[in-house]
């Protein structure tokens, strides 16, 4: 996991199943999903939270790892 790269980016809107629209800081918009220890601990996510992300590096979703 440590070869994936970490983004940050804001919540554009919230999709049913837990799925996101995020901005990332280059423009880019990007399909983003919660990992899983952030479901386990029921961490919520709102539009216009900043969100860390793991990109996946073959250009399918990201996976939001952490809320500041």
């Amino acid at each position: 996991m440590s070869d994936a790269e970490i983004v940050e980016g804001v919540v554009e809107e919230a999709l049913p199943n837990t799925l996101f629209r995020v901005k990332l800081g280059s423009g880019d918009v990007v399909l983003a999903y919660l990992a899983g220890k952030m479901r386990l601990h029921r961490i919520k996510v709102l539009v216009g939270d900043r969100v860390q992300l793991h990109i996946d590096p073959y250009g399918g979703r990201a996976r939001i790892v952490r809320r500041s």
